[in-house]
């Protein structure tokens, strides 16, 4: 297996499974770091698919679980609310 890839540039998610005793938190701040290192245009959903299927045979190690999470709230964006979005009466 690749350390550098496409959808894994700087090899920071093939290390983060890696690291023993990694915490949650870790590795949600290694996955921000790896989402700003993708580039402009790049498709995060179907590189975190493939990253899942290429690392993430353990699906208790907290980097499986962060991306997951990835996974679900990207494909269920929600709107967020704000002073532009009351209606006025």
């Amino acid at each position: 297996m690749e350390k550098i890839t496409p959808d894994d540039p700087k090899g920071l998610i093939y290390e983060a499974f890696r690291i023993e005793g990694i915490t949650k938190s870790e590795c949600r701040t290694i996955f921000l770091e790896w989402a700003l290192s993708l580039g402009v245009g790049r498709e995060t959903h179907s590189a975190m698919r493939r990253l899942l299927e290429a690392h993430g045979q353990d699906a208790d190690h907290p980097m499986s679980e962060v991306i997951s999470e990835g996974l679900y709230s990207i494909a269920t964006p929600q709107r967020r609310g704000g002073w532009r979005s009351r209606k006025r009466d």
